[in-house]
């Protein structure tokens, strides 16, 4: 499986914009710019989208992960908080709040703990990355 998302970007850093489209047009030209990043301007920003990948990721390998020890959540909600400090990502923190009958506080911390090191966006995080860059 592969999956896609597509920046454009016209100007200059700080006084350009631009706009991310992915694959499902979920984001179909969502605006990005310098003040939806650094400031408070209209439109979004990777860190906002990456909060929302790793939130996601994580309650739903929560749920595999539940399902798979017999027990079926009530429900899940995740807010995921990223730090970028000095130009770079420097916390992913999960907030979660779940609804688990009959579940144990040392089940649930193992099921937690594992979904937070094995979903694959928690895996990302951590990885090396690399760019295939084309001039045109």
């Amino acid at each position: 499986m592969k999956r896609n998302a597509t920046a454009f970007w016209q100007g200059t850093g700080k006084e350009g914009n631009g706009h991310l489209t992915t694959q499902s047009t979920v984001l179909n030209q969502t605006q990005y710019s310098f003040n939806s990043r650094f400031a408070e301007g209209v439109g979004t920003n990777p860190e906002e989208l990456v909060a929302a990948a790793h939130a996601g990721c994580f309650t739903m390998k929560l749920s595999f992960n539940l399902s798979g020890a017999g027990f079926t959540p009530e429900s899940l909600e995740t807010k995921c908080e990223i730090t970028f400090e000095n130009g770079e990502i420097t916390l992913s923190h999960l907030i979660l709040t779940a609804k688990v009958p009959d579940i144990s506080k040392e089940k649930f911390d193992e099921l937690v703990a594992d979904a937070e090191a094995n979903c694959p966006i928690s895996k990302l995080l951590n990885t090396k990355i690399t760019v295939d860059a084309t001039l045109a």
